[in-house]
Parts: structure tokens; C-alpha cells; sequence
């Protein structure tokens, strides 16, 4: 079943629209906590077409995703407890507030580790933004910090994919467009790996 290419051709179609920058930004900011297609699937060919604009639409594209990943963390931080009774429901609650406490402390004891995990999530594609942003919510990352984390890790994303289509060209979207499907259920089975993980092993 392909559900990610629809997707992906849908932001392609909004990256050739005359307000393609305004669209690059609330799909920036709503990938942070909600979509499930990355925004680096229109950055492409936007800067493809205008690869002197390249890096102004990789920073439109960090401010969206900044903004956005405030309100996954404040869903992370302020919502958590309205989706507890759920997870008591199905047997996870308990696992899931020994992983926060043990993150705090974590947290507590090894800062800088913490922050350098962040980077790296935010950096790497296959765990969603969104992920990451409920969770710095949840264990109380503190948030000066965590808009740093997301600066450097997203912001190297956006950069790194705009110097390569100016240096590689179509070559770089034919690549996008190849593998956004396998792309999108490594993300889906992370998740559903990480789910089975807190349920039944840890």
C-alpha cells in the first residue's frame, strides 16, 4: 500500500505554487508534531527550480520547524497526563513513567549527553520530529536547550539538502522520489518497534 508517495506528490504540486514559500513553512511547522511527510520533500524541488534561493528556503524551513516543535513539546509537556488514563488501559503507563524518570535522571546527570541525543534526533531522519519534540515535552527538557538541539540538528537537515541539490542537482530529488515510500514505513516500524519495546521487553 503506498501512502507516502500521495503525500509526497501532494507537496510537490504545492512547491511549484506561487506561495510555495508560505506552504514550505506551516508544512515545516506542522511536521514538527503532527504530519508525516518531512518538509525536506518540498525544500527540494523548490530549490531545484531557484538553487540561488536554496538557502533561504532552508532557513524558512528551520523557522517553521522551530516554531512547530514548540507545540509538540508543549503537547508533550501539558497533554501527557489527558492521554495517561489510555496508556493505564493498556498496561504502558507504568513503563512509560519509569523511562521519564529515568531520562530525568539522565537529564540530571549527564546533561550534555542528553543535548548531543537531541542533535543527533533531530538530525537523522527516521525518527520522526515529532517524536522528539513530544518527548523533550514529557521529560521537561528545558527549553532554551531544546530549541538549541533542534536549531543544530534540523537546521544541518535543511542546509546539508540545500548545498547538495546546488551541488548535485536532480540527481538529489530522483533520490527523494525513489525511496520516500521505504522511507516512510522505516519511520511507521520504528515506531511501531519502539511501542512493542515499552510494552513487552522492557
Amino acid at each position: 500500500m503506498k501512502l507516502f508517495r500521495p503525500l509526497y506528490e501532494r507537496a510537490m504540486r504545492w512547491a511549484a505554487h506561487p506561495q510555495a514559500q508560505r506552504y514550505l513553512a506551516v508544512l515545516s511547522f506542522i511536521e514538527a508534531f503532527i504530519f508525516p511527510v518531512a518538509p525536506e520533500i518540498m525544500l527540494a524541488p523548490m530549490a531545484l527550480a531557484q538553487p540561488k534561493r536554496a538557502y533561504r528556503y532552508a532557513s524558512i524551513s528551520l523557522a517553521g520547524s522551530l516554531l512547530g516543535s514548540l507545540v509538540g513539546y508543549a503537547l508533550g509537556h501539558y497533554a501527557f497526563h489527558w492521554v495517561q488514563p489510555l496508556l493505564a488501559d493498556i498496561h504502558m503507563l507504568d513503563k512509560i513513567n519509569a523511562w521519564i524518570a529515568t531520562m530525568q535522571a539522565q537529564m540530571a546527570t549527564h546533561y550534555l549527553s542528553m543535548l548531543a541525543f537531541l542533535v543527533l534526533a533531530a538530525l537523522q531522519p527516521f525518527v520522526p520530529m515529532k517524536v522528539v519534540t513530544w518527548a523533550s515535552g514529557v521529560v521537561g527538557v528545558p527549553i532554551a536547550p531544546f530549541l538549541g538541539c533542534v536549531a543544530v540538528g534540523r537546521g544541518k537537515r535543511v542546509f546539508l539538502l540545500a548545498w547538495l541539490i546546488r551541488m548535485g542537482g536532480t540527481r538529489v530529488e530522483d533520490a527523494m522520489h525513489r525511496w520516500i515510500e521505504w522511507i516512510g514505513w522505516a519511520g511507521i516500524a520504528l515506531l511501531v518497534g519502539v511501542s512493542i519495546y515499552f510494552k513487552f521487553i522492557r
